[in-house]
């Protein structure tokens, strides 16, 4: 099949995915919460012939095509929850729930890969098993995992899976791939600092924690500046520092929030021994009680060599070189993919959603944003032909 063809063909036939990504954007569902959305993936794989499964993970879609009689298996993944945010934008396909919206572009990933799914099924000929996830929860509450746990990969086996997702400021259609540590790992941290409130004419009798917190925040910057290797990548933010609300009483209590990111599992390390280790030592310093709840988030996103460079092959030959980076740079946020690439090799990686100056250069999380549709005829465009090459590729 000539790429010419394919993409052309997708284009013209994109306008139907296109009313379905804004459907899914007026109708956003959070975290496991996702069953219209869900059901409608499902209703449209079952009218394309793929075999499907649903409830994993909670809610959950797998879709599964085997042609021919060859061995090779592959995943392609789409995220499909929104986030808690209330949406600003004016478009008629504006969210209709209340502080909820697609602010991330799920519903643009979700109608891609359902594009995709109705052209491989009706025009893509392929050797081999393939798996189309509908991932819930990827937004914070690790949807990937509890699919996993449900046994994705015993039921649904991938010799190899990917994923993609739009990035603004990127021009519209221009792809980004990486291999190696793509994506941060993610840890969230709450620090309670424990001292003695009293009056804020006399601080000598009291034991300040707001002192100690402002002076943990500041040592904290230190780890990055002083600790960590400078060719690595690592964040330590203070998100958070909640303490009294009177103008002259020392509080009890301090709490701070902390946002941790590591590109390298050995750096990822590195931050919480010398977090906890400043922590204790500074409020000891201080005379107050330190008590540090760490919960750890998402693992660092590695995309493997082999299936990396497959695809950045694949979306060479397709658009050009000049619509392809082979070796993007980093990303300090998070992505539970990552989990995923633990256990089966695979690429993660973006698709412009537009430069600079253009409605598509919004950033994701913003009560503005909005997925750019000319994405989804050369997203769906590369999956298909990704699915060809990969299903025959010897």
């Amino acid at each position: 099949m000539q790429a010419a063809y394919l993409g052309q063909s997708l284009a013209n036939r994109v306008g139907e995915f296109i009313q379905i990504r804004r459907d899914l954007h007026a109708h956003p569902e959070l975290a496991f919460e996702e069953h219209r959305t869900a059901s409608l993936v499902a209703h449209k794989l079952q009218a394309w012939g793929y075999d499907v499964t649903t409830g994993l993970g909670g809610t959950g879609v797998v879709g599964r095509l085997r042609r021919g009689q060859g061995s090779k298996t592959m995943g392609i993944r789409a995220d499909m929850d929104a986030l808690p945010i209330a949406e600003q934008g004016t478009m008629q396909w504006k969210s209709t729930r209340p502080d909820k919206m697609h602010a991330c572009g799920h519903d643009g990933h979700t109608a891609t890969l359902l594009a995709a799914a109705k052209w491989i099924a009706e025009e893509v000929e392929f050797d081999g098993t393939l798996n189309l996830i509908f991932q819930p929860a990827e937004e914070g509450a690790g949807g990937a995992v509890r699919m996993m746990a449900d046994g994705l990969f015993e039921k649904f086996p991938c010799d190899a899976i990917f994923a993609l997702h739009n990035m603004p400021g990127v021009p519209a259609g221009q792809f980004v791939f990486r291999q190696g540590p793509t994506m941060a790992s993610s840890d969230n941290v709450t620090i309670r600092l424990q001292g003695m409130g009293g009056h804020g004419a006399m601080p000598h009798r009291a034991i300040d924690s707001v002192v100690a917190g402002a002076s943990i925040v500041m040592a904290l910057q230190t780890i990055v500046a002083r600790n960590v290797d400078p060719f690595e990548t690592a964040v330590v933010t203070v998100g958070a520092f909640q303490s009294g609300d009177a103008h002259n009483v020392i509080p009890d209590e301090a709490v701070l929030k902390l946002s941790v990111r590591a590109l390298s599992p050995q750096v990822r390390t590195l931050l919480k021994e010398r977090i906890l280790e400043l922590v204790n030592l500074q409020a000891t310093s201080y005379q107050v009680r330190a008590s540090v709840d760490w919960q750890e988030g998402y693992a660092v996103l590695v995309n493997a060599q082999k299936e990396t460079e497959f695809a950045t092959h694949v979306a060479a030959q397709l658009f050009g070189k000049d619509k392809v980076q082979a070796q993007g740079a980093p990303i300090s946020a998070s992505e539970d993919f990552a989990f995923m690439l633990e256990k089966v090799p695979g690429c993660y990686f973006f698709v412009g959603n537009g430069g600079p100056g253009t409605p598509g250069a919004c950033m994701v999380h913003n009560p503005s944003y909005d997925f750019n549709d000319d994405l989804i005829a050369p997203a769906a465009t590369f999956w298909s032909e990704l699915v060809r090459s990969y299903l025959t590729h010897t």
